[in-house]
């Protein structure tokens, strides 16, 4: 882990109190690739911003449900699970040198929960396991500002509302605060980036070309009923990435917030995330049909899962991509974010540039 004990454990601790009411939470290592490669919104080819990406090794440009199932190993908790999760990554922009930086990451953890009017604990049919071949993306690397007024609960806003985060400020004396966008203070025990899922399913594809419209929102993101237009109920995911900010804090002291995502945004509302299904089906639908009942299972306790093979520390830490397709620079320090990503503050929607078309 590229944490200090003292912060782990406080993210361990948060996840044993965040959502107690989680149906399972699997954690994933530090991220096993950064690169600039994106299956879902660039297949083929290389994409315009770096990602974090977790979960199973045969990650590339090109794969498939079928090519994600051979991953000799996963850097996530559940052996069954290969799927991919990936967002982008978080820089600091020295104020001194405008250098960029990487902030380092203490993994991942995602939530599978249990929610809506169809899940069997609200009288419903049941939730649906991710189809082989299914993906989604929830948020808009190009957005630059909140749009919506809250509460309005179409899914424009509902998407909007997906997105927020926390700055957690324990042991420091000050009160921490959700957020959307970025904070404006530092965050002494990590910036916590939080998105969730769509969580209802048109039923028939396992894409779309904006790779949103075959999913929709619960109508009250958390809970609540699936639009006619899209009736199957899925399991609903929700990720928590924490960023350790200690090291930079001296260096901005004084001065405004200054860091960014590696999609040229310093605005955060641009953060987003991605999932690309690589489950065993049959072991996922078993698992939200019969691992919900016992009171380890309900507190969201994937080791109370019997159909689940539980990866080692260990094993997940050592995992790493098969390949790296794109190889560059992305530690820092350096002049610019990988890729062609010149810093756009909106509070319009930004322009994804690639190199061929780069303005700097």
């Amino acid at each position: 882990m590229l944490f200090k004990p003292s912060f782990a454990a406080i993210l361990a601790s948060l996840a044993s109190v965040e959502v107690a009411n989680a149906w399972f939470r699997i954690s994933c290592a530090p991220p096993m690739v950064q690169e600039r490669v994106d299956p879902i919104i660039s297949p083929g080819q290389i994409s315009q911003y770096l990602d974090s990406i977790h979960g199973g090794n045969n990650f590339f440009m090109n794969m498939t449900y079928n090519t994600l199932r051979q991953s000799t190993c996963t850097s996530c908790q559940v052996a069954q699970d290969l799927s991919n999760y990936w967002t982008p990554t978080l820089y600091f922009k020295d104020p001194t040198t405008g250098q960029f930086e990487k902030v380092p990451s203490g993994g991942l953890l995602v939530y599978y929960q249990n929610r809506g009017s169809a899940d069997v604990a609200n009288g419903g049919k049941g939730l649906t396991a991710f189809p082989a071949g299914f993906r989604m993306i929830t948020g808009d690397p190009r957005k630059r500002s909140k749009k919506y007024t809250e509460g309005l609960g179409t899914q424009a806003e509902l998407g909007e509302r997906a997105i927020k985060s926390s700055c957690l400020r324990y042991g420091s004396g000050n009160t921490g605060y959700d957020f959307y966008g970025f904070p404006t203070t530092d965050c002494e025990a990590g910036l916590l980036s939080r998105l969730q899922m769509p969580a209802c399913w048109d039923g028939k594809n396992l894409d779309s070309p904006d790779h949103k419209s075959h999913v929709a929102y619960l109508s009250q993101l958390d809970s609540g009923d699936c639009p006619s237009t899209h009736p199957v109920t899925l399991i609903k995911l929700t990720y928590q990435v924490t960023w350790d900010l200690t090291g930079f804090a001296s260096r901005w002291k004084g001065k405004p917030w200054p860091f960014v995502w590696s999609n040229s945004d310093p605005t955060g509302y641009g953060w987003h995330g991605e999932f690309f299904n690589g489950w065993d089906v049959p072991t996922l639908q078993n698992a939200i049909d019969h691992c919900n009942q016992t009171p380890n299972q309900l507190s969201g306790l994937v080791t109370a899962c019997p159909y689940f093979t539980i990866n080692p520390a260990s094993t997940t830490q050592a995992c790493r991509a098969k390949t790296t397709e794109v190889v560059e620079p992305i530690n820092g320090p350096m002049a610019k974010l990988p890729g062609c990503n010149p810093l756009q503050y909106g509070p319009g929607d930004a322009t994804l540039y690639s190199t061929a078309n780069c303005p700097i």
